[in-house]
């Protein structure tokens, strides 16, 4: 179940709020003791995160399928999404040594299934509070917070503690899998969009002959890609090796329209096959991301997922 953009709701009495984690979702399904942990799309991710590894032993037997958000942790204890980069992609022998440097943490926030019992028809206060006798305690998962009633304390709350905003989610709503749903809000404290990358521009100086922009857009209600910008700062040199492994080339533009020529003179088209995600100041009156900033490969979402935030 995915959140819609928003603000508080005005009257706050039939809702609950938690903090807005800044990570990738996974859900956790527990079953004979043995943990699957799997992405947006399906694909198991269990691999890449062995620090969860003993989360079935922390449920005392029981079967249960669990939401959650996978996110690493900066020193004063923020996520910080750009180090869980580092993580995500990584399938490989280095995973364990990478685990031990620097765990990931695994925050729970809901409960979908229990010994069978599918509860994803209960409202989300029972699935709460059946979750917080659950209390899944100890190793790199933590069970997070919620308030009833309390949304404009717990949005300063967020603001204060340096994080992403919160979520509002009515207290009788149900999960729908899959589905956006105004049933559940999430208002943010600082601006962030997901985007379709379609192509790039080559740097100067030091990233000359490699990216030096990315080419960025928006699916449209028809689902033709609408070019919203170009990203050229936020990257680390990881970021750019990978996104150069990670865009596969193509001859003719993906965007929808006629691009100015100052784009195109120079553009290496790609297939509009990887979503990413970019911090940015403001919407234009012509529909561009002023000043976006790269925060990241989001490899949890489809592009068919990008929609227009704000």
């Amino acid at each position: 179940m995915l959140a819609v953009a928003g603000s508080l709701p005005a009257e706050d009495g039939g809702w609950g709020y938690e903090f807005k984690w800044d990570g990738v979702r996974a859900l956790a399904g527990v079953r004979d003791g043995r943990l699957t942990l799997a992405s947006r799309k399906g694909t198991d991710i269990t691999v890449r995160y062995p620090e969860v590894s003993r989360l079935p032993a922390a449920l005392s037997g029981r079967d249960a399928v669990i939401d959650g958000e996978v996110v690493m942790m900066d020193a004063a204890g923020r996520p910080d999404f750009g180090a869980l980069q580092n993580r995500m992609h990584r399938t490989g022998p280095e995973v364990p040594r990478m685990a031990a440097a620097a765990p990931v943490t695994y925050l729970v926030f809901d409960l979908l299934a229990l010994d069978g019992a599918d509860l994803r028809t209960r409202p989300y206060a029972e699935r709460r509070a059946l979750l917080d006798e659950l209390a899944p305690a100890g190793g790199r998962w933590v069970l997070t917070p919620w308030w009833p009633g309390s949304g404009a304390q717990v949005q300063a709350a967020s603001e204060e503690n340096g994080l992403e905003g919160v979520v509002a989610k009515r207290l009788d709503s149900p999960y729908r899998e899959g589905a956006r749903s105004p049933d559940w809000r999430k208002v943010k404290n600082f601006f962030t969009q997901s985007v379709v990358v379609g192509g790039w521009r080559p740097g100067q100086g030091r990233r000359s002959g490699t990216i030096g922009s990315l080419l960025v857009g928006v699916p449209d209600d028809e689902g033709r890609l609408v070019y919203v910008g170009h990203v050229g700062t936020g990257f680390t040199d990881q970021a750019l090796r990978d996104l150069q492994r990670l865009l596969v080339r193509r001859t003719s533009s993906p965007f929808d329209g006629v691009l100015p020529r100052e784009v195109t003179r120079d553009a290496h088209w790609v297939e509009p096959d990887l979503v990413g995600e970019v911090a940015y100041a403001v919407w234009t009156a012509d529909d561009r991301l002023r000043h976006p900033s790269w925060r990241g490969v989001r490899d949890d979402l489809e592009p068919d997922d990008v929609v227009r935030e704000s």
